[in-house]
Order: C-alpha cells, then sequence, then structure tokens
C-alpha cells in the first residue's frame, strides 16, 4: 500500500518513482506536482526512488499526484513492491559485460589493425563534420535527456518544438567553437603528454560508467555518487529552466560536458593546433556534423510516449557504460601500462604464441670499413628492425628482440598523417616523431618481456616481443673496400642489407600459412612452393608456433 497519513486538514503520500535516471528526475517531479492545487510540500529523492507528498485531501485526490507523476514518464508504485528479479538482474549484467567486452574488441582491432581517422590540423573540415555526424549517434546518449526535456516542456505547453530544436542547436554550436578556441589557445602553451592524455581518458571512461550504471539503474548505492554543476550555476540554470531560451541556455552547456568521450578527444585535438583559430574552425565542424541526429532524435521523441522515452534512456545508459569502457581501454594504451584488452589478450597466449609479424635479424658483428680492412674487425653487436609508416599505420608492428643488444629502429616515414606523426614508448620513456624518409632510432631492450608502444594518440599500437634467449652466432664474413661516397648505399639500404644477409630464417607465428608467410617475407603468397622446397619434410598444413623454418632468397 501507499504510505499514506491523514491529519487535520493535511495528509502525506509517500510512493516510488520507478524509472528515474538521474537527480534532474527530483526537480521534474518536484516542479509538476507543486503547480497542482493543496499541495503544501513534495519531497522526490532520486537514490531510493521514493516520492513523499504533503497535501490538502480537500484540495487534490492520491490519484492526481499519482497520475501527475506518470504524465511526465514515470511509474507510481508502493514502496512495498520488489524491484525486478535478482536472476533477472545478474542476466543483465552479464549480457551488458559481454557486450561491452565485444565492442572493445572491435574497437581494438578494427580501428587498431585497420588504421585511424586522420583528426588533425591538416584534416579538412569536410571530414570533421562527417566523423561529428557518426559521433552523433553517441550524442543521444549523453544529451539526449536535455532534448527530452525541453521538448516535453513543448508538448506540455502545446508549441511546436522546431524552435526549441534551433536554439539548442545553436547554443550547442556556440559553445563547442569557444571552447575550441580556448583550447587551441592554451595548447600553444601546455604539453599534453601521452601519460597525461592517457590518465584523463581512463578517469572520464570511469566518469561514463559510473554516469551510465545510475541511467541503468543496476547498483543502487552508485545513485548517491552524484556529479553536479556548482550550485550557483545549477540556480541560474533552474531560473532559466522556465524561460522561452531555455534550449539555448542548456545547448550553451553542452560544451562543459568534458566527460564525452568524443568531445573530449576534440578538445584533445583543437589544444594540439595550437592555434585559436584552427581550434575553432574544427569544433564548429564537428558540433554542425553532430545535429542532424541529435535533432532528429529530439523531433521524433514528440511522436512516442514518456514511458517509452525512458526506456530509450535506460537504453542509451548501456551505450554510455560501453563508450566509457572503450575510453577507459584506449587511455591505457597511451599509458603503456599493459592493461588495455590487446596487450592482456598477448600476455594470456604467452610468448609462444604471440604473433610475430616481422621477426628481428639474430644479434649481428658489423664489420670495419675502410681500404685497410684487410680482415673483418668486429665492434658491438646490434639487432637492425625496419618498419614503414603509412596512412593505415605502421607496417609491420610487432617485432622480436633479444634482451640487452642495442636495437637500430629504422623507420621510413612513407604516408605520415596527424596520428602516426609521433610514436611513444612509454616503459622506455622514449618519445619522437616520425620524419619523412628513414630515420633510425636507437634503444636497448634490458627486460625481457612485452614492450608495448603506440602513436601519439595511442590509436595505433604495436609491441617487442622481448627474449632471453640468444640467438645463433653468424659466421663472419668478407667485407668490400669501401665506395667512393657518391656510390656508397644509404642508411636506409644499409640496414636493408644487413636485415636480409644474416636472416635467412623465419619463426612460425600462431594462425601462419605458407601463402601468408610468402607475403610477410616476399610480398608474393605465390612463392610459398620456394618455402616448401626449402624445407624437405615440412607439412605446410601443419605448422607449428615457434617452428624456425627456412626463408630462401631473402
Amino acid at each position: 500500500m501507499d504510505d499514506r497519513l491523514t491529519s487535520v486538514g493535511s495528509a502525506t503520500l509517500g510512493f516510488r518513482a520507478r524509472g528515474m535516471h538521474c537527480h534532474g528526475c527530483e526537480r521534474a517531479i518536484e516542479r509538476a506536482v507543486v503547480e497542482l492545487p493543496g499541495i503544501m510540500s513534495v519531497k522526490a529523492d532520486y537514490p531510493t526512488e521514493r516520492v513523499s507528498v504533503a497535501y490538502d485531501p480537500a484540495a487534490v485526490t492520491p490519484e492526481a499526484i499519482r497520475a501527475t507523476v506518470e504524465r511526465q514518464g514515470y511509474r507510481a508504485v508502493s514502496t512495498e513492491e520488489p524491484g525486478g528479479g535478482r536472476l533477472a538482474k545478474i542476466l543483465g549484467v552479464l549480457l551488458g559485460l559481454a557486450g561491452v567486452a565485444l565492442l572493445i574488441f572491435i574497437d581494438t582491432h578494427w580501428i587498431g589493425e585497420a588504421g585511424a581517422p586522420d583528426i588533425g590540423r591538416h584534416m579538412s573540415l569536410e571530414l570533421i563534420f562527417l566523423l561529428g555526424l557518426l559521433t552523433g549517434f553517441h550524442c543521444i546518449g549523453m544529451c539526449g535527456g536535455f532534448v527530452l526535456s525541453y521538448t516535453a516542456d513543448d508538448a506540455r505547453r502545446g508549441r511546436p518544438s522546431y524552435r526549441s530544436h534551433l536554439l539548442y542547436g545553436a547554443g550547442k554550436t556556440i559553445s563547442y567553437t569557444a571552447i575550441g578556441a580556448l583550447f587551441g589557445l592554451v595548447g600553444a602553451f601546455i604539453a599534453f603528454t601521452p601519460m597525461l592524455r592517457g590518465v584523463a581518458g581512463v578517469m572520464a571512461g570511469a566518469f561514463l560508467i559510473v554516469f551510465g550504471l545510475n541511467m541503468l539503474g543496476l547498483f543502487e548505492p552508485l545513485r548517491r555518487f552524484r556529479f553536479a554543476l556548482p550550485a550557483p550555476l545549477q540556480r541560474y540554470v533552474d531560473r532559466r529552466a522556465s524561460g522561452s531560451h531555455r534550449p539555448f541556455v542548456i545547448g550553451l552547456f553542452n560544451g562543459l560536458m568534458i566527460a564525452c568521450g568524443p568531445l573530449q578527444a576534440m578538445y584533445v585535438m583543437a589544444a594540439g593546433t595550437g592555434s585559436a583559430l584552427e581550434g575553432a574552425k574544427m569544433l564548429l565542424a564537428f558540433g554542425l556534423g553532430t545535429l542532424p541526429v541529435m535533432l532528429s532524435f529530439g523531433a521524433l521523441s514528440t511522436l512516442v510516449s514518456a514511458s517509452l522515452t525512458h526506456r530509450l534512456l535506460m537504453a542509451s545508459g548501456a551505450i554510455v557504460v560501453a563508450l566509457g569502457a572503450v575510453m577507459i581501454n584506449r587511455g591505457m594504451i597511451l599509458t603503456g601500462w599493459g592493461y588495455d584488452l590487446q596487450s592482456m589478450i598477448g600476455t594470456l597466449r604467452g610468448a609462444e604464441e604471440r604473433p610475430i609479424l616481422s621477426p628481428s635479424p639474430a644479434p649481428t658483428t658489423a664489420p670495419a670499413v675502410g681500404p685497410q680492412a684487410s680482415a673483418p674487425q668486429p665492434r658491438a653487436a646490434y639487432q637492425t628492425i625496419e618498419m614503414d609508416v603509412v596512412a593505415a599505420g605502421f607496417s609491420p608492428n610487432r617485432f622480436m628482440l633479444t634482451k640487452g643488444v642495442p636495437v637500430h629502429w629504422v623507420i621510413d616515414g612513407k604516408e605520415i598523417t596527424n596520428c602516426n606523426k609521433r610514436i611513444v614508448v612509454p616503459s622506455l620513456a622514449l618519445e619522437f616523431d616520425v620524419k619523412p624518409g628513414a630515420q633510425t632510432i636507437e634503444f636497448t631492450p634490458r627486460e625481457a618481456g612485452v614492450i608495448h608502444w603506440s602513436c601519439w594518440m595511442g590509436m595505433l599500437r604495436g609491441e617487442f616481443d622481448v627474449q632471453d634467449a640468444p640467438a645463433p652466432a653468424i659466421a663472419a664474413t668478407t667485407t668490400p673496400l669501401q665506395k667512393p661516397a657518391d656510390e656508397r648505399p644509404s642508411a636506409r639500404s644499409m640496414a636493408h642489407d644487413v636485415y636480409r644477409a644474416h636472416d635467412d630464417v623465419y619463426r612460425i607465428a600462431a594462425g601462419d600459412t605458407l601463402r601468408g608467410v610468402a607475403v610477410k617475407l616476399y610480398g608474393d603468397g605465390a612463392r610459398w612452393k620456394e618455402i616448401l622446397a626449402a624445407n624437405p619434410g615440412l607439412d605446410p598444413r601443419r605448422l607449428k608456433p615457434g617452428e624456425t623454418i627456412h626463408a630462401p632468397g631473402r
């Protein structure tokens, strides 16, 4: 039964309002109920979903109070009504976790392996607009409640909502543009390090997950964890809430949704331009791109019931949780801690099954060069690896190294974009810009294990698999006399020659086929027959990970 107490001239009614998804629902219920005649006080509590009303029984009935709450899209039920079944909630959580894991997996392999969009200063505004258009679906989850609030108010007052949509869009676009210009200006003075960006991403992702779980109502204690605007700002919004310019004010405050993943990424990009004008242009294009989907959602919401609208908002909570998990995963990649999904999967598989797309040559002894060199004169050993930087990412992006042996990382910048222009290796405290043409980065891996690295945005990734076991010794070779300067090979070709001269073996990786190996080594899958002929007894249908085969003609 409802909690109902009656005294002379007054009564108290208590019930639950199912469907409350944020603290704003408290104000929505209180504002609606207090307009009824005979209402003395009303208090709605989001964490418990309880509503307490003191009223005059001669002026208003309990049924009218509950009906008013239900017209706002909530379900008024007895305080004794039990919640949803425990098994149903557990199944819902498990399905949600499976969906989140699938989304992170797709994000890791699709974006990480196929390449990431080039979002930067030199990216065309048309492509940024397209990115905003695609991001508009995420905006429904983050900001859909704001649009529904003023749309429902228009419907209640019997006025068309197109004017409100235009005001909201204008406020949102102006806010994005102004804050984008501010970040662009700040970016000229502050360096956003990869670690700082990664930590910010992890924190923002955690914020989104808590926010989404609050919307879903799965964990009631989280409802008391409140994210609120400063009190003076909240009072200002409340004063403007019933004004004709309310949608415009809501749109302006949308620019402050720093916890929004895509918006955070765009603000970071704006800061990276180091220009107020470029930052403003970028966020203007992005803001305009988010409007079509967002405003269409607002227009369609007038055609559905209030209860269905709240169910849609509950569904958007699941989207928010998933996007928060993706943001945490990307933040982990930037920090280099090794706790992102791809790194953990690699750790669980173990070193023997880790796919090595480009094995490094064995540690070699560089010969002496010069007209007086009649015999090899050894110097410090090193290992050389080669990598191309192209628009889609880094090729190859996984290498096997030997612990304690200096590495010459030869990088050929063929197609440099704003995403792949800088490489970060957090565990080695190594960060450098990719230059057009060949460049060599030197470092020495001191510990065995996997070293993760990525582009400065954390979207294009790679790894070094550092092994303890030394490679077989390589016999010394006769060194030709030094050529004149104009005939001397380039640093890139020299590194390439070292790689080919000393690396005539290949270690099978999990999932390899002979045709696939031929593509990796020669760029021609038809040469798999040469590999088979050079390895008597090799069964091409049963390649074993870790097995070593000869690679002729490398």
